[in-house]
């Protein structure tokens, strides 16, 4: 596998955490991997590979337009977004802010905030297609459906929680939740796909 580069959207939500679980997962499968911090339309360039953190999707999204960012973050081969970043990559979204886009991204449907409001935030042992975890949702979204091409990974009492769609050379990964706070295995796995 070559050595790739992984920016790290750092306007809002567990950024350390994100950087952290990233190298450790590069370790642990023997990938050499650059990550960076990305908050200008110029650290952008170069990419191989994006994660966005949680946060709250509609400041996510004005921030990234006042930076100039948004139509560059759509040329991002492989994306990488838990909680609201998994919002800003679907495309269709239940309860949005008026004026709030999305990047459009993945064949599914989210609704925002739909397990509830910070205080309702919880973690669960679940099982997922790549190993069990320790999930921990914070005023976490639902995604509702998703399209043939994307691949279900984990659910909760029937409620799909994470989920991945390959579509050419593209390649996506959304969860609910923060594996960032429990595992390196969706970044692991994440870091894998955008290697190939």
């Amino acid at each position: 596998m070559k050595k790739i580069k992984v920016g790290v959207l750092a306007f809002q939500g567990s950024v350390a955490e994100h950087i952290e679980t990233t190298r450790h997962a590069a370790q642990k499968i023997g990938l050499a991997v650059e990550v960076v911090e990305v908050r200008t339309k110029e650290s952008l360039r170069g990419l191989n590979a994006l994660i966005i953190p949680g946060g709250e999707s509609t400041t996510l999204y004005k921030l990234c337009l006042r930076a100039g960012m948004w139509e560059g973050m759509k040329n991002i081969s492989n994306i990488f977004g838990t909680c609201a970043g998994a919002i800003m990559m679907a495309k269709k979204v239940r309860h949005t802010v008026e004026g709030q886009e999305t990047l459009e991204l993945m064949d599914m449907e989210i609704d925002r905030n739909a397990y509830g409001t910070q205080i309702n935030s919880f973690a669960k042992a679940m099982k997922t297609a790549l190993g069990n975890l320790e999930a921990v949702f914070i005023r976490a979204p639902k995604i509702l459906s998703v399209g043939k091409g994307v691949r279900v990974l984990s659910a909760n009492g029937g409620k799909i929680c994470a989920c991945e769609e390959t579509a050419g050379k593209r390649y996506y990964l959304a969860a609910c939740f923060h594996p960032e706070f429990t595992t390196t295995l969706f970044h692991e796995h994440f870091l894998k796909k955008a290697a190939c």
